[in-house]
């Protein structure tokens, strides 16, 4: 089960005009699989998936801070290091040689320090080792180890600095009792009713609870226990701080998001049924999908809703019109006060978790694949026409395919979606993307 890892998150915190974002883009540009922008979500670029050697993590920009006052800064970086130390296996503390050590650094390093996370010290700007060798020793007296001599706008430093990021994270010792219970993300806008959701599941299962300490720190995981089967629900509910973080509360709750996400198998997007599917609704299940987890929407504060005989119809199509790019995602109407089909959610959750790890043999695949190729045929270029020779399926959460093609061109996106379909026809798969890599056969491509 070596999907089940989840991928560490390592997050970047440090003064305006240090060099972040040159850095997030640098890692971004160069060593990534940046996934292409989900259709239907707009998203400055606050996470990205980061492929180095043979480690996958994921980089979070916590940025946001406006040049104003000192002591703006200085406040506005104390979140972004709370947010970093709330969420992130590693932190990358960033500061500049040419500005050198200033007094928000220290006090900044100070909280790092205190929080226990690992902290990498990375030195930015550093053009020339010979010249700024020396500055980049002061930093030494922020106490939290050695700093990192980079040039994130030159790209140098970067592969010493990453190897010391990955060092720190979580040893594979920690995996070795895997824990298959099914893990779920109870994820929405503040206000939508997650708590009570969770409230009233654990109610009707008179469960002890024990709050596991997840690993990132308050996102709290609780455990429920239904006919018999575990259940491990991630909440992000309740994480609003106290502190006030309202020009980052977006921001917040999207890495709040990737964060919780990231450790499930399986989504449940609680939209208010009064609001609609809103544009924040949209970006969060654009994260789930990008990470090929399994999802059900659930519309919440049903009950507050008049209804006639086409209510819920139409109100699944304009779900599946705003989140066009799931049409696979599972809708269900709910009422955390009346406990209206909240039971129903543990059977929807217990099919998704099983399409989601769902295992096609590759005799089946063909044929269906072969099928579907003659019922339509392959689209074709300048006289040359698609064939597929050969697929199989390479892995599960999500499923994933693999199809052996002579020419990776002549295989339109269209026609991948036409073959899902095929697919989701003879399996159904509800809930669950799929995914396909297409492969061309060596020197196949000029026949």
């Amino acid at each position: 089960m070596a999907n089940k890892k989840r991928k560490p998150i390592v997050a970047v915190v440090g003064r305006p005009n240090v060099g972040k974002s040159t850095l997030f883009n640098a890692m971004a540009g160069e060593m990534i699989s940046i996934v292409k922008d989900t259709p239907g979500i707009t998203r400055d670029r606050i996470y990205v998936d980061v492929s180095w050697l043979d480690k996958t993590f994921t980089l979070i920009d916590t940025g946001g801070i406006e040049p104003d006052s000192k002591d703006i800064i200085l406040s506005q970086m104390r979140q972004q290091a709370q947010i970093a130390i709330d969420s992130a296996d590693v932190i990358v503390f960033m500061v500049d040689v040419k500005q050198g050590l200033v007094d928000a650094d220290q006090k900044v390093a100070d909280m790092l320090r205190r929080s226990g996370r690992p902290v990498v010290l990375a030195v930015n700007k550093v053009d020339s080792q010979q010249k700024y060798m020396a500055d980049v020793y002061e930093f030494y007296n922020l106490g939290i180890g050695d700093p990192h001599p980079v040039s994130a706008a030159n790209r140098t430093g970067l592969g010493d600095l990453l190897e010391e990021v990955v060092g720190h994270f979580p040893k594979a010792a920690d995996e070795g009792e895997e824990d298959e219970r099914p893990r779920v993300a109870i994820v929405g806008k503040p206000n939508v009713g997650k708590s009570s959701i969770i409230n009233r599941l654990i109610g009707e299962n008179r469960v002890i609870v024990s709050d596991i300490a997840g690993t990132t720190r308050d996102a709290v995981d609780t455990e429920v226990v239904h006919n018999g089967r575990e259940y491990v629900f991630i909440d992000t509910a309740g994480l609003r701080r106290k502190n006030k973080i309202k020009e980052e509360l977006e921001r917040y709750m999207i890495i709040r998001t990737v964060t919780a996400v990231e450790r499930a198998d399986v989504v449940v997007l609680v939209i208010d049924a009064k609001d609609g599917v809103t544009e924040q609704d949209a970006k969060i299940a654009g994260i789930a999908h990008e990470r090929g987890k399994g999802m059900i929407i659930a519309v919440n504060k049903w009950d507050a809703i008049e209804k006639n005989d086409k209510t819920v119809y139409e109100y699944q199509q304009k779900i599946r019109n705003t989140l066009s790019f799931m049409p696979y995602a599972e809708i269900m109407f709910i009422s955390a006060v009346t406990g209206q089909r909240l039971p129903k959610l543990f059977d929807r959750i217990d099919a998704v978790i099983e399409n989601h790890a769902m295992r096609i043999s590759t005799g089946v695949l063909n044929e269906i694949i072969t099928e579907a190729t003659a019922l339509q045929q392959p689209p074709s270029d300048k006289g040359r026409r698609l064939r597929i020779y050969y697929s199989t399926q390479v892995a599960v959460k999500p499923p994933t395919f693999v199809l052996f093609v002579n020419d990776k061109e002549l295989m339109h996106f269209s026609y991948v979606r036409y073959l899902e379909n095929k697919i989701r026809e003879a399996f159904g798969f509800g809930g669950t993307p799929i995914k396909f890599i297409i492969r061309e056969r060596k020197g196949e491509k000029g026949k």
